[in-house]
């Protein structure tokens, strides 16, 4: 694994605090009625983004997940404005402001999603593996998805496939405990997902979600056996989201005290104390930090705000592909 250095830990800090602080004014503008649609946040959960990150070729590899999904383009390089702007249905958002909160997506950082579908992204996250083994990129593919959609016959036929002819897939549940509101011990008879993976004896295991030290150990062994032509490997993260499944969720399925319980292990708290404990910045330099990233994600938002929403001919724009389509000219 490529060390965890001084410089990594303070990366590590700042991305985490971006991610997070960014979703928080999220849930403000959402309030405020400026996000429409659904919002799933992520609170809680970027120690399996920061240390997959960190695992990770950014040139080569590709990353699809579900509709829980804001933070993780931003990991891959997405501008944090384009993703704030498309969260906001404007022109200037990663998807003209025609995906929204659940559909980010990336060709060029090579982010593909953002799915609706529950599970849907585990048979498209194979099938870009199968892509990359077809063309000899050496890229591999991190397939993500939570613990309801664990129990999607897609899953299924995905881990089959992806076995038999050796993809160069990491498929990663994030169990957070909760699929929706529903509880894991109440949706299988077996609480270890990651054991599904042996019965396609592909390479499987639990891993500590909430610490991307751990994340980074397991997502490197995967990675690099996935390169290597070995295969796929299945790991479940064991994790935390502090808010509710979406902005309209009651949460009455769990104790406000089991949700404090979580956070004192929140991977930025962990992280900090690293930092501090090892000298690695002084209070000021950490101040420094925050105040960076509060002011990133305000200029996100006047991003986002003082930007245009589509224009009505884009929605011909994007369904037309006929050159000399004779009624409505292309602006696209």
């Amino acid at each position: 694994m490529k060390e965890v250095t001084k410089e990594v830990y303070l990366k590590w800090y700042e991305d985490m605090l971006l991610w997070r602080k960014f979703e928080d004014k999220l849930a403000a503008l959402y309030i405020q009625q400026k996000v429409r649609g659904f919002l799933h946040l992520y609170n809680g959960q970027e120690a399996v983004l920061a240390g997959a990150l960190h695992a990770m070729d950014l040139t080569k590899d590709k990353m699809i997940t579900a509709y829980r999904n804001h933070v993780q383009p931003i990991g891959m390089g997405v501008d944090p404005r384009r993703v704030m702007a498309e969260l906001l249905g404007k022109a200037t958002g990663t998807s003209k402001g025609m995906g929204g909160s659940m559909h980010i997506f990336s060709k060029e950082h090579r982010f593909y999603g953002g799915h609706g579908i529950v599970g849907g992204q585990i048979p498209v996250g194979a099938g870009l593996a199968f892509g990359d083994k077809y063309n000899n990129t050496g890229g591999v593919t991190m397939t993500y998805f939570g613990d309801g959609a664990a129990r999607q016959g897609s899953l299924h036929e995905a881990f089959n496939m992806a076995m038999l002819w050796k993809l160069p897939v990491v498929f990663i549940v994030e169990n957070n405990g909760y699929a929706m509101g529903t509880s894991v011990e109440r949706t299988a008879n077996h609480t270890d997902i990651w054991k599904l993976g042996l019965g396609y004896e592909m390479p499987c295991g639990p891993v500590d979600g909430m610490n991307p030290v751990k994340v980074a150990e397991a997502m490197t062994e995967a990675i690099e056996r996935a390169r290597r032509g070995d295969g796929p490997t299945f790991l479940e993260m064991k994790t935390y989201r502090y808010r509710g499944h979406s902005m309209s969720d009651a949460q009455l399925y769990r104790s406000k005290e089991e949700v404090e319980e979580y956070k004192k292990i929140d991977p930025i708290t962990q992280i900090l104390d690293v930092i501090k404990d090892k000298k690695y910045a002084t209070e000021s330099e950490i101040e420094v930090i925050d105040q960076r990233v509060k002011d990133l994600v305000q200029e996100c938002v006047d991003f986002a705000e003082n930007s245009p929403y589509p224009e009505i001919q884009q929605l011909y724009d994007v369904v037309y592909a006929q050159e000399d389509y004779p009624f409505l000219p292309h602006k696209l």
